[in-house]
């Protein structure tokens, strides 16, 4: 090898959209530069316009434009490839430079920019004299047509900035002048299309109304890179700052996983300081969907795994609350580092966690089945009925058990006389308590009777054993520190296993932490001794589908003033995110511990359609009405590209509903009714080869997809009010907290949607529809 190779961001995302052909002829060209840039064939040239960015021939109509990027440690010369475009798209007014705020590589392409700007910039594109043709004679057409001035012009879109302002915030030198002279918004989607990153976020902030102070604050501020002098010349360290793809003998496998897969695996300037920092203790990261919380913490597992020293034991733990979730990071951590530290880190859901520990910890014949919660409240219910109680239902005893006996641990009548029961709504007296006590006391030795436990108590038993765990090691380390580190051996018991006991993990990486219990907390927080960088944990309380609402500090896990805040999405469209932001925007939301949390600057930087909300009949015209919106979004997914290429539809899109029995009723009426396939979303992932996903929100969490249609938006189904109505009066607590539930519900499934959400109901729309 003669030469390395990376790939830019946007141009790995033009490579994916190619046809076959080409990028079997991409990856052909990598091969034969990587191995002689200097190769006749490639016809290596520098461009007219900058002569940092050389063009290279791929075949006769495809060129890569590549950057110098200096010369790496084992003095190969480094290449960047900016951009994989058709010889006629190949023109002068084309730019590399460093930015000035994170010291990254930046391109800039000026042909995806509106006509209008560029006429009133008095910018005219010309092609670059190596791509003209031998008898052209006459400049090539431009790349869209010139939209009309309108006249008289409209000001500045945005006039309260100077380019000086831009300048300081971190707007590319290339883009400054022609982004003041945007006077519509098109114009502005225009040039924030074909900007770099920073530069994107930026114009999109102030077009959004931001002031310059904001953007300072909440953008350009998280995103700044500590740089040396001189830092603007040198290419080879402004490409270790630069988020790229390199390419290598394995570039055939990544350039066929789909256009997506840049997403799953980038890193903003602001998320890689989050996964570099060095913690003095937990640290938490927060952000709306799409935001790339789970990718700031496969990076900080991928980190901490590489600063492992030698071995082979697995001192990492990665957990989230899902099975399906586990196996999605486990496939995505595999793409950031070798199998060799994969193997070091152990990704388990937090379920299973417990679950091993309990297996550990258990006496031979005291093995106890597990049960859903609705198996568990008919088992109250009988207790119930056997002590004639009518004061409290199965639901609200069920409620508090969960809530305060598992939540906090409580083992003794006294202790929960002692609890406290903040948000619990319905007051108790010290009598009454005594006896929900009694009737709790009751219902847990059924249980145990019949040898069965729900998750919640088995993640609270798990969690008692592995804090006895934890007491040990402490209470040995106390006794080894009196001794002058001496051996204790004369202490010990005769285990040899208390000898050698030590926490199970160095570092504990978090997922979908909002979902967690506080026994889930407990236990993490006995697996990893408290320390620099013990826990990194990555949550969004809007997301919060599941009844559990813990204070981390209150469970012995303090962040305080080690949390930072995501708000760029890269998953979704600002109009989606506009219309999902206000189904939970009335409510207000924790922080994951004393504070609060809001969606305050969260945005995104993709554009399009402006989702659909559809009233119907009844429930015959709403399946209608979906089969035929499902039948256009096929066709306008599968229609040919330029090339000839169609795209396979199948898991491009999806139905979500409120429960598992419309599901079923959705699934089958659009297969019987309507000839259209599809796959039931299960905890194993989708059920059966269907092009269209169908499931209920639980089940959608942590998916997305290119197009998706929530149904059945009707008031009395979101939210279900047969089954907490009832609360309204009896327990006002619980039923705002009900209704909370399912505004996340709700918000979550709209934000599982990248470029098309349409949202259907019949008879009255839900409460929660911004309609």
């Amino acid at each position: 090898m003669t030469a390395r190779l990376s790939l830019y961001q946007k141009a790995e995302n033009e490579v994916y959209k190619m046809d076959s052909s080409v990028k079997t002829k991409f990856y052909d060209f990598c091969h034969l530069f990587r191995n002689d840039p200097d190769h006749p064939k490639l016809d290596l040239k520098p461009l007219k316009g900058d002569g940092r960015i050389f063009r290279a021939k791929i075949d006769p109509s495809y060129r890569a434009l590549l950057a110098r990027a200096g010369v790496g440690p084992d003095g190969v010369q480094q290449w960047l490839i900016v951009a994989v475009r058709h010889r006629k798209h190949v023109y002068e007014e084309l730019s590399v430079a460093i930015n000035r705020i994170t010291g990254e590589i930046e391109f800039v392409d000026l042909g995806v920019v509106g006509q209008s700007v560029l006429k009133r910039a008095g910018i005219a594109l010309t092609l670059d004299p190596a791509e003209q043709d031998a008898h052209a004679q006459s400049k090539p057409e431009p790349s869209a047509a010139p939209e009309p001035m309108l006249e008289p012009a409209p000001g500045p879109l945005l006039a309260s900035c100077t380019a000086e302002n831009l300048r300081n915030l971190g707007v590319v030198e290339a883009l400054i002048d022609l982004a003041l002279q945007v006077t519509t918004d098109e114009e502005l989607d225009q040039l924030i299309a074909g900007a770099p990153p920073l530069t994107a976020e930026i114009l999109t902030g102030l077009g959004a109304g931001m002031s310059v102070e904001e953007v300072e604050r909440e953008i350009t501020r998280p995103a700044a890179a500590e740089l040396e002098p001189g830092f603007e010349d040198d290419m080879a360290a402004a490409l270790t700052r630069t988020a790229v793809t390199t390419v290598d003998d394995d570039v055939r496998h990544v350039l066929a996983e789909g256009d997506f897969r840049a997403w799953k695996v980038y890193l903003h300037p602001a998320q890689r300081k989050i996964v570099e920092r060095g913690y003095k203790g937990p640290a938490r990261v927060s952000g709306g969907p799409g935001t790339g919380k789970t990718i700031v913490a496969l990076h900080r597992a991928a980190r901490l795994a590489a600063e492992l020293p030698h071995g082979h034991n697995k001192p990492i733990l990665l957990t989230t609350y899902t099975k399906n979730l586990t196996a999605d990071l486990r496939s995505r951590l595999s793409s950031l580092i070798p199998p060799e530290l994969i193997a070091r880190v152990d990704i388990k859901h937090i379920d299973q966690l417990a679950q091993n520990i309990l297996n550990e910890n258990k006496a031979a014949g005291a093995q106890r089945s597990l049960i859903n919660d609705d198996q568990a409240l008919d088992t109250l219910r009988e207790v119930l009925f056997e002590h004639d109680e009518q004061r409290w239902d199965a639901e609200f005893l069920f409620d508090e058990w969960e809530q305060i006996v598992l939540g906090q641990s409580v083992t003794s009548r006294q202790d929960y006389f002692k609890a406290r029961r903040a948000g619990m709504g319905r007051p108790l007296s010290r009598p009454e308590r005594a006896a929900v006590w009694k009737l709790l006391d009751q219902f847990t030795l059924r249980l145990n009777g019949i040898g069965r436990e729900t998750w919640a108590q088995a993640a609270e038993r798990a969690a008692r054993y592995e804090m006895e765990r934890d007491r040990k090691i402490h209470l040995r380390a106390e006794r080894k520190d009196k001794v002058g580190g001496g051996d204790l051996i004369h202490l010990d018991d005769h285990s040899s296993a208390v000898r050698y006991l030590r926490h199970r993990y160095q570092h504990v990486v978090v997922d979908e932490a909002q979902d967690l219990s506080s026994a889930h907390w407990r236990m993490l927080r006995a697996m990893v001794a408290a320390g620099d960088n013990d826990m990194f944990i990555a949550g969004d309380t809007h997301q919060r589908i599941y009844d559990r609402q813990v204070t981390l500090s209150t469970v012995g896990i303090n962040i305080r003033g080690r949390s930072s805040k995501l708000t760029l999405s890269y998953r979704t469209t600002q109009e989606i995110l506009d219309q999902a932001a206000k189904v939970v925007r009335a409510e207000s939301y924790d922080d994951l511990d004393d504070g609060t949390e809001n969606l305050k600057g969260y945005h995104s930087l993709l554009r399009g359609p402006t989702p659909e909300f559809v009233a119907c009949m009844d429930w015959e015209d709403e399946i209608s009405q979906l089969a035929s919106a499902l039948k256009q979004w096929r066709a306008e997914i599968t229609r040919p590209t330029d090339e000839g290429t169609v795209r396979d539809p199948s898991g491009t899109m999806a139905v979500c509903v409120a429960d598992g029995e419309m599901a079923g009723r959705v699934a089958a009426d659009l297969q019987i009714k309507h000839g259209i396939t599809t796959a039931i979303l299960a905890k194993e992932g989708p059920q059966g080869g269907g092009e269209v996903h169908v499931g209920t929100m639980h089940r959608f969490k942590g998916l997305e997809y290119q197009k998706l249609a929530v149904v059945g938006a009707s008031d009395g189904i979101l939210p279900r009010t047969g089954l907490i109505e009832k609360y309204a009066t009896t327990d006002p607590k619980r039923y705002e907290r009900e209704l909370k539930k399912c505004r996340n519900q709700l918000f979550v499934a709209a934000t599982r949607a990248r470029d098309a959400l349409r949202v259907s109901w019949h008879g009255t729309a839900s409460p929660f529809l911004p309609v």
